[in-house]
Parts: structure tokens; sequence; C-alpha cells
């Protein structure tokens, strides 16, 4: 039974790390462990309290944008559709974000639970908190404190059954994060000021040949002032499954599936992410991934998706029935890490294909869906392009001078995959306008130039003690043709954008 334990556990540390983000900005680790400062007063004497997870963080992240259109506030039509607007509309804005989160968690050899409060604030954003574009019917715009500001709201609250090391099987129920591979698809969406999480059930299988979920969930809203509910009717659930039996890689199969009625969009009456059109969306795909160390320096990662299903847009001017989902995704990544140089440099490239709509009048919609992914971590971390309908060409540096400091330069090339289908931004939103209003700022415009632009990043990290973190960051986007005839009009012009920020991160 012990030698099956260590095995149990072995392969699911292993599967944690292989996990690891390699070709995107990691923060440095902690100099040492840190259990929080009320753990360790109060297990100091007391063996009982081990049981007991008592603690939180305090995030607080300035963010100044320049060229980025502002939800919300006077323009042609609004926000996202002036990013990289010159002139007549306001394109600046800066402000303060504090993240506060509380927990308490109880683990018992069949049986844990777990708590976690959090107060997502904001101080300047000049966003609106739903700006209701593009319209939607049922919804009401609403101006309050912009869309990361949910003052009191409950993250986490869940229960789980088992213990893998005496039986393969648990389960996790109630309020959950939940993420998956890379997070290109699933994840916390742990940048963004509020977060994501789901009402879930989910029943794991851990052995030591692979670790598998199976799950069904409805994604939380966030809306200020109320409490966050889930969207009943948004469904997502899905198969996800890791082996690290494959010699010197691990394997990740899944299948996932979106499925949301004509009521979804219109769930809560202000909420602060985008809600779904009504869709029937299935993904299958796979990820296979180097295993730390297994092949001297070098790193790299393939993964593919392809759905199927059917989709039905709610923007004016889009087709009143549903269409048939058939759209792919690729990503390809790989790098060299010299281990014996000073600050164990990297060298990385990347390249992410979505597919994007060719023809919406002919009963196809393939333009993939990025599903409920972690955006910022790719992409250009300027938050301009989901993995929706896009070409991303990229190239990172990546450098730790210091145990506790990590730096990251990083280039992005992109280009739309097919100019008949829109510029979607980090949130899945189209930037204005459909097939049938084509020419109107951003849209469709099938006779413009696929090229995007090139954003240029570098983000640096401090470990400055075992409980505090200091990041800065910033990143200069180039604008390419697409967006310069886009706001050809001399009422208009096109312009470069620039972001840049400064986060401070304290555990307790």
């Amino acid at each position: 039974m012990k030698s099956q334990t260590r095995t149990l556990l072995t392969s699911a540390l292993v599967i944690c790390a292989a996990n690891e983000v390699y070709a995107q900005y990691a923060p440095p680790p902690p100099p040492q462990p840190f259990q929080g400062f009320l753990n360790g007063y109060l297990r100091k004497d007391d063996p009982y309290m081990n049981k007991w997870d008592l603690g939180g963080a305090e995030r607080l992240r300035y963010e100044d944008h320049e060229g980025y259109g502002i939800a919300g506030l006077p323009g042609s039509p609004g926000a996202p559709n002036n990013d990289f607007r010159a002139h007549g509309a306001d394109v600046a804005n800066d402000y303060l974000l504090s993240r506060l989160r509380l927990h308490l968690g109880y683990t018992d050899k069949w049986w844990s639970a777990y708590v976690e409060g959090q107060s997502s604030l904001a101080y300047g954003d000049q966003r609106f908190a739903y700006a209701n574009v593009p319209a939607v019917a049922g919804t009401v715009r609403k101006q309050g404190y912009g869309p990361e500001y949910d003052a009191i709201n409950l993250h986490q609250a869940y229960v789980t059954l088992g213990n893998h090391q005496e039986f393969p099987l648990s389960v996790k129920i109630g309020r959950q994060e939940l993420a998956y591979g890379e997070e290109r698809l699933v994840g916390v969406f742990g940048w963004n000021n509020i977060g994501r999480v789901f009402d879930a059930a989910k029943l794991r299988w851990q052995n030591e040949w692979f670790g598998a979920d199976v799950f069904t969930s409805r994604v939380v809203i966030p809306e200020n002032g109320r409490f966050d509910v889930n969207n009943d009717y948004d469904w997502f659930s899905g198969i996800y499954a890791t082996s690290t039996k494959i010699p010197k890689n691990t394997l990740d199969l899944y299948f996932l599936a979106r499925n949301a009625s004509p009521q979804a969009a219109a769930a809560e009456p202000s909420p602060q992410f985008p809600q779904p059109s009504a869709r029937d969306i299935y993904t299958i795909g796979s990820r296979l991934k180097s295993k730390p160390g297994e092949l001297g320096g070098w790193d790299y990662s393939l993964e593919g998706a392809f759905q199927f299903g059917d989709f039905r847009d709610f923007r004016a001017g889009a087709p009143t029935t549903r269409l048939e989902q058939q759209a792919f995704a690729v990503v390809a990544q790989g790098g060299y890490t010299f281990t014996e140089a000073w600050g164990t440099p990297r060298f990385g490239l990347e390249y992410d294909f979505a597919s994007g709509d060719s023809d919406p009048k002919d009963g196809r919609h393939e333009t993939f869906e990025n599903l409920f992914p972690t955006n910022h971590r790719f992409y250009g971390s300027m938050d301009f392009v989901s993995l929706q309908n896009i070409h991303d060409a990229g190239v990172m540096f990546q450098l730790k001078p210091h145990r506790r400091v990590s730096l990251v330069v990083e280039g992005n090339g992109l280009w739309l995959a097919n100019t008949h289908d829109s510029f979607y931004n980090a949130s899945g939103v189209a930037r204005g306008g459909t097939a049938a209003t084509p020419g109107t700022g951003y849209g469709v415009n099938p006779g413009y130039n696929s090229y995007l632009g090139t954003e240029l990043t570098a983000i640096v990290g401090w470990a400055v003690t075992r409980f505090a973190q200091i990041e800065a960051g910033y990143g200069h986007f180039f604008h390419g043709q697409y967006i310069s005839q886009t706001w050809s009009s001399p009422a208009f012009g096109a312009r470069d954008a620039d972001f840049c920020y400064l986060q401070s991160t304290v555990n307790f």
C-alpha cells in the first residue's frame, strides 16, 4: 500500500509539473515556502491545527492604457470598437485595482471543505461596468465603477470527498475554479480583478497511469451590488484526461461541451462579463508536451482542437438561424534553455492559429469558440486578441538574473485568419458590425489587408520576500495595415497603443 501511495503521489506531482507554462512569463518562486502568518502561529504548538488553513492575499495593480477604446464612453459606436483610434474618442484610461481574498479550509482523511471570499475594487476606471456593446435585448447599461469592480462576493465554496492515497475516485462539489492545460480554453482568468469561477460538480479518477476529470458546471456572473449567481442557461461540461506514461512527454485528451440557450445572453440585467448567444459547441482536442528536463535544454508543446455543433449570433445583421459550427485551432511552441549559462536564458518560438468564418451566408460558422480562457498569458499581454480568427507568430526571451528575479521580453506578429470575419478582443467580443454591415469602422472588411500589427512586451518580477512579490510590465502595439485601413478617414486616424502596469501581491 505504501508503494502504491508513493506511485500515485509521484504521478500527480509529475502531472502538475508538466502543466507548468514554459512559453509565457511566470513569476519567480518565493525564497522559502510560506504557509501564512496565521497558519504558522496556530500550527506552531498544536499539531491538530495542521488540518486547518486560514489566510488570504491582497493584490494591488496600477494600469495605464493608451490607445484602448473605453467601454461605454461616447464614440462611434463605442468600445471596443475604438481601439487604436487617434481622433474623436477617448482612448486613454488609467486606474488602480485592488483584490482581497480571504479563505478558510479544513482537510480530514476522507473529506475537505474550502470557503473563499473576495473583494474586488477599482479606482479611477472610466469603463462602464456593463457597456451593452453590442446591444443585448433584456439587459441595461450600467456605469458603476468599471467591469472589474465587485465589492463583496463569494469566490469559492466547495466540499471534496475522497482520498487518492487510499482510493482513485474523488468528487468535488460547489463554487470552484476550473483550469486545464495551459488555460488556453479553460482557465481561472487570474489576471482579471474578479477572476472566473463555476458552480460545478466534478469527479476525478487518479491512478498511476492517468488522471481524469469529468465535470458539469455553470459559469458564475459577476454583478456588483447583487449576490453573484451562475448563468442558468449556460452549461459547460467535459472530460479532461492527462497521462505521463508516454516517454518524455505528457499527453492531454479532452472533450468539452458548451450549451447555451437563447436566454443566456440576458440571464442577468447588467453582467460584468459578456454572456453568450445561443450555441451548442463541442470541442475535442489533445495536447502533447515535453516533460521538464527530459530533452536536455529543449522543450515543446503541440495542441490541436476541433469544434462541431451549432451557433447563433445575436448581433444586428447576423443570420437569424443557427449555423453549423465547423472550426479548429492549432498551437505549436518550443524553445531552448541554456541551463549552464548565467541567468539560464531561454529562447522560444510560438505559432497560434484559430479559424475564422469565410462566409456567414453558407450555413456554417467557422469562428473558433475560445470558451473560458486565461488569454492574458498568450497572444501578447496587452489583451487585444483572443484565440479566434487569428494567426499569431511569437518570439520570446526569458532570463533569471537572480533566483528571486525573472525577466521576459516577447514579440507577437498578428494577422486575421480571414478578413471575411471580425477582429475579436481578448474577451471574445467582435469589434462591431457583421458581414451585413461592413465598412463601419471595425466590423467585417473583406477587402482590407489581414495584418493587424506587432506587439512588443517586457515584464519583470521580483519575489521580495517569501510572502510578497512585485511585478511590472510595459507593452507597445505597432498598428498594421488592417487598423490603418479601418481608421483611414482623417476624422478618425489610426495610432499605436501603449500599456504599462505595476503590481504588488502580499500573502498572509
